[in-house]
C-alpha cells in the first residue's frame, strides 16, 4: 500500500481532501438555518451526514485503490444488473421527492439509484471497450450501449431529466473518445450525432407545443428559464431570482463566511443545488472565481491521467469520471445563472448529497487507480 501511495497523482489527491473540506464547511454555513427551522434538528444535521458519506467513500477508496482495473468487467455486469433491476424497483418503492420518484429512504438517508448508475456505466463502458483491440462493426461499438440507453429511459421516467442527460453526456462523451483511426463511417455518426444533439437543444427551446405535449407542467416550465426575475412568482423565477440576489449581495469579497441572508429559506435547499450563490455571497466573486479555477485544475488533472493512461480501459475510466465533473459544474452552474434550463444537479464535492458525493469520491479513486497503474508500467520499462 506504501508503494501504492506514492504513485498516486499527488495534485488530484491534494484537490479532492481540498473540495471535500470546502464542501463540508460550506454546507454547514449554508444548512444551519434550515436545519433548525424547517427539519426541526440541529444546526450540524447535514454536516454530520455529510461527513459521515465522505467517511465512507475515504475507506472505499483506500480499497479502490490496491484493486487491478483488470478485475472490474465482472463487477461491472453485476452492478449493470443490479442497477437496471433496482431502478425497476423505485416504480413502486420509491420516494417522490420534487416531483420525481427517484430516491429510496433507508435508515434516514435518502439514496439515489441514478447517481450510481453514472459509475456504473463508466465502469462497464471503460471494461467493455477496454477489451476491444479493434472495432471491426458499429454493430461492436454500439451494442454496449444497448444498456444505457435501458438506464437512460429508466431515469428519464421516474421523471428525471437533468440526470437522464447527464447520463447520456456522460455515454456521448466517452463514444467520443474512442479510437476509430480511419474510420470514416464512424466519423460521419459522430457528426451527425452531434448535429441531433445541436438541432435537439435548438428544437426544444423554441417549441412550447410540443413540450407542453410530452413533458410534465413542471419539466416543460423548466425550459422558460430566461428573464427569471421577471417571473418571480413562478418556481423557476422565484429560485433563480433569489441566486441572482445572493451573488449580488456578495460583490467583490463577500459578505463573510457563515453571514448570507439568501440562506434564510428565501434560496430553498440552499446546501444542495443552489449551494454556489451561497459561496459568492459569503466570499465573493473572487471565492466563486477561485472554485472554478480549482475545478478547471482538478478536470485539467483527470484529463492528463487521461491520455496519459496505459491501456483504453483505464483511459475511459479517467475520461468517464471527467465527464462526470465536468456536466455537473456546466449543468448546475448554467442554471443558477439562467444560461440553461434549471435542474436538480448538484454540485460535485459542494453540494449536500451523499449518494453524490460517494460517487464522486470512487470516480477519483478509480482514476488515481489507474494513475498508479500507468506509474507501474512506466517503471518497469
Amino acid at each position: 500500500m506504501k508503494d501504492i501511495f506514492k504513485k498516486l497523482d499527488k495534485p488530484l489527491l491534494i484537490l479532492t481532501i481540498l473540495f471535500a473540506a470546502i464542501g463540508l464547511v460550506m454546507i454547514f454555513s449554508s444548512s444551519s438555518i434550515a436545519a433548525v427551522l424547517q427539519y426541526k434538528s440541529t444546526e450540524y444535521h447535514f454536516f454530520y451526514k455529510q461527513a459521515l458519506v465522505i467517511s465512507v467513500g475515504i475507506i472505499l477508496s483506500l480499497i479502490i485503490y490496491a484493486i487491478p482495473t483488470k478485475w472490474y468487467k465482472s463487477l461491472s455486469l453485476i452492478g449493470l444488473g443490479i442497477i437496471i433491476i433496482v431502478l425497476l424497483g423505485l416504480k413502486t418503492y420509491g420516494q417522490v421527492t420534487n416531483s420525481a420518484r427517484s430516491w429510496f429512504k433507508i435508515a434516514g438517508f435518502s439514496i439515489q439509484p441514478s447517481e450510481f448508475a453514472k459509475t456504473v456505466i463508466i465502469l462497464y463502458l471503460a471494461t467493455w471497450y477496454g477489451s476491444k483491440k479493434k472495432f471491426k462493426s458499429i454493430f461492436d461499438t454500439f451494442l454496449p450501449l444497448i444498456p444505457c440507453i435501458v438506464i437512460f429511459f429508466l431515469v428519464a421516467s421516474e421523471p428525471d431529466l437533468g440526470t437522464a442527460c447527464i447520463i447520456g453526456c456522460i455515454c456521448m462523451f466517452i463514444f467520443f473518445t474512442l479510437p476509430f483511426n480511419k474510420n470514416k463511417p464512424m466519423f460521419f455518426i459522430k457528426l451527425i450525432t452531434i448535429t441531433l444533439i445541436i438541432g435537439g437543444i435548438i428544437f426544444l427551446n423554441t417549441n412550447t407545443e410540443f413540450l407542453n405535449k410530452f413533458l410534465t407542467s413542471t419539466q416543460a416550465s423548466r425550459f422558460n428559464f430566461k428573464q427569471p426575475c421577471s417571473r418571480y412568482l413562478e418556481e423557476t423565477g422565484y429560485q433563480v431570482c433569489n441566486g441572482y440576489i445572493a451573488i449580488n449581495n456578495g460583490g467583490l469579497l463577500g459578505v463573510g463566511l457563515g453571514k448570507s441572508t439568501q440562506k434564510y429559506l428565501y434560496l430553498p435547499e440552499a446546501h444542495t443545488d443552489f449551494i454556489f450563490p451561497i459561496i459568492v455571497e459569503e466570499l465573493g466573486l473572487i471565492g466563486g472565481g477561485v472554485i472554478l479555477l480549482l475545478y478547471m485544475f482538478i478536470l485539467y488533472r483527470i484529463l492528463v491521467i487521461a491520455r496519459n493512461a496505459c491501456n483504453l480501459r483505464g483511459s475511459i475510466i479517467a475520461f468517464g469520471t471527467f465527464a462526470y465533473i465536468l456536466t455537473h459544474i456546466i449543468v448546475n452552474v448554467g442554471g443558477l445563472l439562467a444560461l440553461i434550463p434549471l435542474t436538480g444537479v448538484p454540485l460535485p464535492f459542494l453540494s449536500y448529497g451523499g449518494s453524490c458525493i460517494l460517487n464522486l469520491l470512487v470516480l477519483v479513486a478509480l482514476t488515481q487507480r489507474v494513475a498508479v497503474e500507468t506509474k507501474k508500467k512506466v517503471s518497469n520499462q
